[in-house]
């Protein structure tokens, strides 16, 4: 019985990876991607980049502009992931099992965490950019609405989490909603609810890139505007900027949870 019961299981999977691999097959044939060529271009590519992509003397000069645009994007992508932390909190702890308060609400909250997860924050920009044109403002909305969806799952999961018999039993001894909220669902989980956020403002900062490119806004304009002109000294400056503001943020998020956990 056991040994027809696996049977069954490796056919499962066995078909599973046959239609993944020609999925992947169908794919590549149709939009003539070449495996070979994609490797036989890797040194290509390396050559260039040592001979064109790197900073010199005159690109230095535009150091403070790149620092100012820098700065705005940190600034946005801390800012976005901060206040988008408020709202998903509020939505993760109407529709988390633990703490709900009817399934109804339960239901319509996890299905717009749902709808804004799923949607690329780039897909979000782009629509956010015919109401706002191009801005800063379009790319902090771009990132809160992404940043909100990933948070409220996140967040409901760690509520999800908290001990069950906690809550059962304050709501035992008449405890109300605010109370078992404040007394034992977030004081239990706030370590981890803080991490998501870190995790979100690093995130933001690598998404901020590509967002500005479409909104015209940021770190991600001037990368833009630089490499269209072709001024790849300037924009390889750019690019080492955000590799080294992302690790700094990333050593001090890493410490931060160190400290709580």
């Amino acid at each position: 019985m056991r040994s027809n019961f696996l049977m069954k299981k490796r056919l499962y999977s066995g078909g599973i990876l046959l239609v993944l691999v020609l999925l992947a097959f169908g794919a590549a044939s149709m939009t003539e991607f070449s495996l070979a060529k994609c490797f036989s271009s890797i040194p290509k590519a390396i050559v260039w980049s040592l001979g064109n992509f790197y900073p010199v003397a005159d690109s230095f000069a535009k150091l403070p502009d790149i620092l100012a645009k820098l700065q705005e994007t940190l600034l946005i992508s801390i800012a976005s992931a901060s206040v988008a932390a408020i709202f998903a909190l509020v939505f993760a702890l109407i529709g988390s099992r633990v703490t709900k308060i009817n399934n109804f609400l339960a239901t319509l909250s996890r299905l717009i965490a749902n709808i804004f997860r799923n949607i690329d924050v780039s897909i979000w920009a782009l629509v956010l950019l015919f109401s706002f044109g191009q801005s800063s403002l379009t790319g902090y909305f771009a990132l809160f609405v992404a940043s909100f969806g990933f948070l409220t799952r996140a967040f409901m999961e760690t509520i999800d989490e908290v001990g069950a018999d906690t809550v059962e039993a304050l709501r035992a001894t008449g405890a109300n909603f605010f109370s078992i909220v404040f007394q034992a669902v977030i004081p239990m989980s706030v370590s981890q609810l803080i991490s998501w956020v870190l995790f979100m403002i690093e995130t933001n900062i690598r998404a901020a890139t590509l967002v500005g490119i479409l909104t015209g806004s940021g770190i991600g304009f001037v990368f833009d505007l630089y490499y269209k002109k072709m001024d790849y000294h300037s924009a390889s400056l750019v690019v080492l900027s955000i590799v080294l503001s992302i690790l700094l943020i990333e050593q001090i998020s890493n410490y931060v949870r160190r400290v709580m956990l």
